[in-house]
């Protein structure tokens, strides 16, 4: 009998503790829901109008705000924001975003979008602590600039600077890809008779010798750029320090094109005979390096034209100076200079739509995370963005270009566990 009755205690033991397992079980689950219902939360952006006469573009198109609506989060747009895109107040209405009628309302927001950064009006604008995605220019920044934006403690997001998965810079390659491809169609206008240039078409055509197009640097500006000048029949020339970068140029267009580092005697000799000469070399650590000196310019031929892409770095001639698209253009040396520092812009439908294409991505991929401060801590590729954080400057480059004190961003977001 007593053997017997074993099992029977056994069975009544082992019962009971699971049910006190399954107690405690019960509390497991509330707890994680609660964590993750935290990190999901609504968030507030911000689209201004630009006040750049010459920025035309936005960052996100109706169809890209509904997408973010849609989450659950809210968008403000100033009102005829869209306007110089083509984008109307009621297609963003349309699309879930609540137009705002004065630029403040735009501005109060967690999460700002711009295309050209603030003035330091409008980052007195800002609330403290929100974040900014804008383009830097930080060839024509000032320390005031950093100083107005620590002085709020805002994070600010160059978009130029971001990075995707792979190590690329998609806005930059995309913003070149548009620039490289318009940049053709403007030098050939101001070929023209019409306005008072030249008077030769670019490209070739039979019996009379093809235009002499000279390309500084074998980026994604100068890809584009050559790509539509070979079209046109044009001669082309490519110069770059960079040797990966010219056999690689070489092999994308599929062409035994002329190409070359930046020998001095070779280049000047080139630029004497072009009749256009594109700038699109890339600013390395913030610097801006100037591979044609005024002197170069001076032997240029009379009326030839000169496009500086990179101009909003700083530029690469040292005879350019900014202009804008009201006023794109001006002569020196006889030589016209177009010095507008997005090119882009003068195609703000299109740019807009790429820029889309990069930011409703990445919106989305912020507001899953739960918000820019999450975003930053797990994705290294959006870090490489930000140069202000909290009331600190994180970007080495600026700090040695205005002689500030910046400190590591690794160090800001491990302090703040």
């Amino acid at each position: 009998m007593n053997d017997s009755n074993k099992p029977e205690t056994l069975v009544s033991t082992s019962s009971s503790e699971i049910k006190e397992l399954a107690k405690e079980q019960m509390l497991y689950p509330q707890e994680q829901l609660a964590t993750i219902k935290e990190s999901d939360k609504s968030l507030q952006i911000g689209i201004p109008k630009e006040v750049s006469p010459q920025e035309n573009r936005l960052l996100l198109t109706p169809s890209s705000v509904g997408v973010i609506t849609n989450m659950g989060h809210r968008v403000m747009v100033e009102t005829e924001a869209g306007v110089d895109a083509k984008f109307s107040d009621n297609e963003y209405s349309e699309s879930g975003a609540k137009i705002v009628y004065s630029t403040k309302e735009a501005f109060d927001a967690e999460i700002v979008l711009k295309v050209a950064p603030p003035t330091l009006e409008e980052i007195e604008y800002l609330p403290v602590g929100s974040t900014l995605i804008s383009a830097l220019h930080m060839g024509n920044q000032t320390p005031e600039f950093i100083h107005a934006l620590n002085k709020r403690k805002i994070t600010g997001v160059a978009f130029e600077f971001i990075e995707d998965k792979v190590g690329g810079m998609p806005v930059v390659r995309a913003m070149s890809e548009i620039a490289g491809s318009t940049v053709m169609t403007v030098a050939a206008h101001y070929l023209s008779s019409s306005t008072n240039g030249s008077g030769i078409i670019l490209g070739g055509i039979t019996g009379v010798p093809p235009t002499k197009v000279v390309i500084l640097g074998a980026g994604t500006v100068g890809e584009y750029a050559a790509r539509t000048a070979i079209g046109l029949g044009a001669q082309v020339k490519i110069f770059d320090n960079q040797l990966y970068k010219l056999r690689r140029i070489k092999h994308t267009l599929g062409q035994q094109i002329y190409t070359s580092t930046m020998d001095v005697v070779t280049l000047s000799n080139a630029l004497e005979e072009a009749d256009v000469v594109i700038g699109a070399i890339r600013a390395e650590k913030g610097t801006n390096r100037m591979v044609v000196t005024e002197e170069m310019v001076a032997n240029m031929k009379a009326e030839s034209v000169i496009v500086d892409v990179s101009i909003d770095q700083g530029g690469c001639i040292e005879t350019s100076e900014i202009t804008s698209l009201k006023k794109p253009v001006f002569r020196k040396y006889n030589v016209i200079h177009y010095c507008v520092p997005n090119i882009a812009s003068r195609v703000p439908r299109t740019a807009t739509t790429v820029f889309s294409n990069i930011f409703t991505p990445i919106l989305s991929q912020v507001c899953d995370a739960g918000g820019v401060d999450e975003m930053i801590y797990h994705y290294r590729w959006f870090m490489k963005g930000i140069y202000t954080y909290r009331g600190s400057l994180t970007n080495a480059a600026i700090g040695k270009k205005f002689n500030l004190r910046s400190r590591d961003l690794h160090l800001l977001m491990a302090a703040r566990i």
